[in-house]
């Protein structure tokens, strides 16, 4: 049995809804012909004709318009929370914007720390299509910045862009089976995916930790234990013409590719069916146990090359600084684009741009740099509330015109 054949078959008995004056697909020419009249005149009776751009676009409005409305309400919010402190919310919003877009250098900066979201948000909305809610991004970053740095510290010698290539392939082998764990004790033992990710977190810090404190440490690393370097040869350099590392152009290249294998795939077809419907799946013949691990193993793939991004073109070797909290943000990220790979950009960049702004936010208001953290908090829970809106708004739109 087919997933065609089980979506297009109708229960015994069940009623046709009411015409609406459109053919049913696969009508016969008679069936066309019988249009709805009016009882009172016999006359074919009007039917109305739905806005077509309400429609077509109801449903991108209302994906757009809700996060939208989401972040509006944070700022007013975390204005009104400025505003008891004595600052004023005009000049708040003003510095934000300074900071993350208003001028070359704070896109450059913004681009910058929108790379690694862009990829850890991928960690979050390519199991999401199963229905799963991984929240694991930190963990497998650190895994996957872990195992580039062992990589290239063991691969010294040899040439540059091969070196590259094996740090490339540990961190995404590192950080995929770092996921790949919640997703295998989803399916088989039937253990909460969100918890066993978070946990996997605090394994993966504590990992980090002892390696970086102990076999793995730089002897001559005294304030900040870290690794060795990893070699200048053996960073990623920027993009020609911009101030800004090569991880953007890979996490670009990611979300496209997570888009086509989710939105254009045999395999994305799949996995939204299993994760639209379980039972349906299993009963067609899908092997969603390999489709978990699977997709779970590619968003952790996605995360731990961000480890390794950050390790190759910003920090040069593993240290506590990879802890910065980019794998709870791209949760955030994943969130507010609705686990659309292509929206996850756009919303990198918004949230990489709010980030930048808090050295600003700092020198011109006097708040602290992690007040940032706090307009970050308030805009996921304000998606969270958010989440009531959706299915009421399109309706609405459809009524109005």
């Amino acid at each position: 049995m087919s997933i065609l054949s089980l979506m297009r078959r109708r229960p015994v008995g069940a009623r046709t809804e009411p015409s609406s004056g459109v053919p049913a697909r696969g009508a016969s020419e008679a069936d066309v012909l019988q249009l709805p009249t009016s009882h009172a005149t016999g006359t074919p009776a009007p039917t109305a004709a739905p806005s077509g751009i309400v429609e077509r676009f109801g449903g991108a409005t209302e994906a757009l318009l809700v996060p939208a409305l989401a972040i509006l309400g944070s700022l007013v919010l975390f204005g009104i929370f400025v505003a008891l402190f004595g600052k004023s919310p005009i000049d708040l919003y003003f510095y934000i914007y300074q900071g993350a877009f208003g001028t070359w250098f704070s896109w450059q900066n913004t681009l910058s720390r929108s790379a690694p979201l862009v990829l850890t948000a991928l960690c979050t909305a390519l199991p999401a299509q199963l229905g799963m809610v991984i929240i694991g991004g930190e963990g497998a970053l650190l895994m996957g910045a872990l195992a580039a740095t062992a990589t290239a510290l063991a691969l010294g010698g040899a040439p540059p862009v091969l070196v590259m290539i094996a740090m490339a392939g540990a961190g995404m082998g590192a950080g995929g089976v770092w996921i790949a764990l919640s997703g295998g004790l989803r399916h088989y033992r039937g253990v909460n995916e969100t918890i066993s990710s978070l946990l996997l977190v605090y394994i993966a810090l504590a990992i980090l930790n002892h390696l970086v404190e102990g076999p793995m440490r730089d002897p001559t690393s005294l304030n900040k234990p870290s690794t060795h370097e990893i070699g200048a040869a053996n960073m990623i350099g920027n993009i020609p013409g911009l101030d800004v590392h090569w991880g953007l152009a890979f996490g670009l290249v990611a979300a496209a590719l997570a888009y086509i294998l989710i939105y254009h795939t045999v395999f994305g077809f799949s996995v939204r069916v299993a994760g639209g419907n379980v039972r349906a799946a299993k009963v067609v013949g899908l092997e969603v146990g390999r489709l978990i691990l699977i997709t779970c193993f590619l968003g952790g793939a996605c995360a731990g090359l961000a480890g390794m991004v950050e390790v190759a073109a910003t920090q040069g070797r593993t240290n506590a600084n990879l802890a910065a909290g980019y794998g709870f943000t791209g949760i955030l990220v994943a969130f507010l684009a609705r686990q659309n790979p292509i929206a996850v950009v756009p919303v990198a960049i918004l949230l990489g741009g709010i980030g930048a702004s808090g050295g600003l936010l700092q020198r011109r208001l006097g708040l602290p740099d992690a007040s940032v953290l706090v307009l970050q908090g308030m805009i996921f829970v304000m998606v969270l509330a958010s989440e009531t809106l959706y299915g009421r708004i399109g309706p609405w739109l459809r009524k109005s015109s």
